[in-house]
């Protein structure tokens, strides 16, 4: 695979089974088994992983991987935390819809936050519809419930 291109992670080890007793498929290729990470080799070779094969989300014929957002959004001096999720579109597939924690004290604006998202990426990873939250809906171990900020987002 060519440099910087993303990609689904394979990996290989002495100790890997063969395969799940329940009869479950899982990808493997040539001897190794998918990780279900997507991720790419810089140019030293180091792999950065992107997201996960489950979590892409296609707009427009362009693949997203939600963490990328996210993380970007993180680096705004006043989120505390993002979280990114896929809603249905009409025209484009499937849209980005962002949910943030703002640090006390301070008032970023959707339309900032955007604009930092276009600063730093591709405009198509920039989401349509931010909205702040005072914080994102978890689960039990700590996991934010995607199917949740789903039913916040107007279509």
């Amino acid at each position: 695979m060519p440099t910087g291109e993303v990609g689904t992670i394979y990996v290989r080890n002495d100790s890997q089974f063969d395969g799940y007793t329940s009869g479950a498929a899982k990808d493997f290729h040539a001897g190794f088994m998918s990780s279900g990470d997507v991720g790419y080799l810089d140019e030293n070779g180091r792999l950065f992983v992107v997201g996960r094969d489950d979590e892409m989300i296609v707009s427009g014929g362009e693949n997203i991987y939600p963490i990328e957002v996210e993380k970007t959004l993180a680096t705004h001096p006043d989120v505390a935390e993002a979280a990114v999720i896929g809603v249905d579109d009409q025209q484009y597939g499937q849209r980005l819809a962002a949910f943030v924690v703002l640090k006390p004290g301070v008032s970023a604006t959707p339309e900032t936050l955007k604009q930092h998202v276009r600063d730093n990426l591709a405009n198509y990873k920039v989401p349509r519809d931010i909205a702040v939250l005072d914080e994102l809906p978890r689960g039990i171990t700590g996991k934010i419930l995607r199917t949740e900020l789903q039913s916040r987002v107007g279509s």
